[in-house]
C-alpha cells in the first residue's frame, strides 16, 4: 500500500500565514473532519496544538474523542450530542434539533445567511434562544458559512452584513439568559476576502492544508502543500510496442517501454478517472487504468512520487483538491518527513 507524506514545515508556514492574517494563533480553528481532509486527524491535531492551536472543528463525536486531548474546544457541526462534554460544542441546524439535546450540552447556533444549507433563517433567532434555554443548553457561540467566498461576487459581502447585523440582538438575546458568544462565519476562503477579521474564531481547513484556489482576481497566499502521495514499486516489465496495458488495453507502447505497477488503486483515493492521463509532477506518464489496488505508470522508480499537490491531480479528473483528499484510504500509511 502507498505511503502518505506529511510536512511539517508547509503545515507550520500555513498557519504563520493565517495567524498573520486573522491577528493571532487565538482566533484559530483547525478543521479536522474527515480525517482531516485525509491528513490524519490525529498528526496534524497533535501538530497544530503544538503550533499553539486552542481550537478544532470535526463532524462527527468520534472525530472528536479522537483528537480532544489537543485542545481547548472542539466543535462537532454534523451530530446530536450524546453525552455532555466540558469541551465539545454542537451546532444546531434547526429548530427542531433543539429538543434532542441533553440538559447541559454547549450548543452553537447557525444562521442560514444565504447558503440555504443549515442553520435557522435570521428570523427564527429569538425563538432559537428561548427554545434553547427551555432545552437547558448553553450557547456559547453563533456561527454560518459562505457559499461562495472563492468568487469574485457581491455574496461574500451581503452574508457578511447578515451575519454582523445580527450580532447585537444575539448579544442582548445572550445576556438575558447569561450566556457569552462567540462569533465566527468565515472559512478558508472567507478568511482571506478582508485584511480585518472582525469575528472571534475563523475555521480554516482547505488553507491550513495549503490547497485553497481562489478566484484569479482574488488574493492567493503563497500556502505550501502539506500532504504528498507515494507509491512503491510491484513489478516491472518492458513492454514492447504494440502491447497493451491494464483492464481493456486503454494504452497502446508506441515503442519500447518500461512500466511498472505501484501499490495504490482507486480503493486507496486514486480517482480511476485519471487513468491514461494523468503526469506526475516529474513528467512520468499513468499507463492504462487504474485498478483497485494498483496503478501503472512509465517509470521503474522504486518509489514513485504520484503527487504533491491534490489540486493537479484534480484537475485530470475534472474535479476539486478537497475530493481528492477527503478520498484517500485511512489505512495508508501516514508519516512526517520534515
Amino acid at each position: 500500500m502507498g505511503t502518505i507524506k506529511l510536512s511539517r514545515e508547509a503545515l507550520k508556514h500555513n498557519l504563520d500565514i493565517i495567524a498573520h492574517q486573522v491577528g493571532g494563533k487565538d482566533k484559530i480553528a483547525v478543521v479536522l473532519k474527515d480525517n482531516a481532509y485525509g491528513h490524519g486527524s490525529v498528526l496534524i491535531a497533535q501538530a497544530a496544538s503544538r503550533y499553539g492551536v486552542k481550537h478544532a472543528v470535526v463532524r462527527l463525536e468520534r472525530e472528536a474523542l479522537e483528537i480532544a486531548e489537543y485542545f481547548d474546544g472542539v466543535l462537532i457541526l454534523g451530530e446530536i450530542a450524546t453525552h455532555v462534554h466540558p469541551k465539545f460544542s454542537y451546532a444546531i441546524n434547526s429548530l427542531e434539533e433543539i429538543e434532542r439535546y441533553p440538559r447541559g450540552a454547549r450548543v452553537e447556533l447557525k444562521i442560514d445567511t444565504g447558503m440555504h444549507r443549515n442553520g435557522i433563517s435570521p428570523q427564527q433567532l429569538e425563538e432559537a434562544f428561548a427554545k434553547m434555554a427551555e432545552q437547558g443548553l448553553v450557547c456559547i457561540g453563533m456561527m454560518s458559512h459562505f457559499r461562495a467566498a472563492d468568487t469574485l461576487s457581491s455574496e461574500w459581502y451581503w452574508q457578511r452584513r447578515t451575519f454582523d447585523a445580527l450580532k447585537p440582538k444575539a448579544l442582548h438575546l445572550a445576556e438575558q439568559y447569561g450566556w457569552k458568544l462567540r462569533f465566527h462565519i468565515s472559512n478558508s476562503a472567507g478568511t482571506f476576502r478582508s485584511c480585518e477579521c472582525s469575528d472571534d474564531m475563523v475555521r480554516v481547513g482547505i488553507a491550513l492544508y495549503g490547497c485553497l484556489q481562489m478566484d484569479p482576481t482574488l488574493p492567493q497566499p503563497a500556502f505550501k502543500s502539506v500532504l504528498s502521495l507515494w507509491g512503491n514499486r510491484i513489478a516491472s516489465r518492458v513492454v514492447k510496442a504494440g502491447q497493451r496495458v491494464g483492464y481493456n488495453g486503454i494504452y497502446e507502447a508506441q515503442n519500447d517501454e518500461v512500466i511498472s505497477t505501484y501499490d495504490v488503486g482507486y480503493a486507496n483515493g486514486l480517482d480511476r478517472l485519471a487513468s491514461n492521463r494523468f503526469s506526475t509532477p516529474e513528467g512520468i506518464a499513468l499507463r492504462g487504468r487504474i485498478s483497485m489496488d494498483n496503478a501503472a505508470f512509465s517509470s521503474d522508480k522504486e518509489e514513485l512520487l504520484i503527487f504533491d499537490n491534490a489540486n493537479e491531480y484534480a484537475r485530470s479528473v475534472g474535479t476539486i483538491g478537497y475530493e481528492i483528499l477527503a478520498c484517500l484510504d485511512k489505512d495508508l500509511k501516514r508519516e512526517w518527513v520534515h
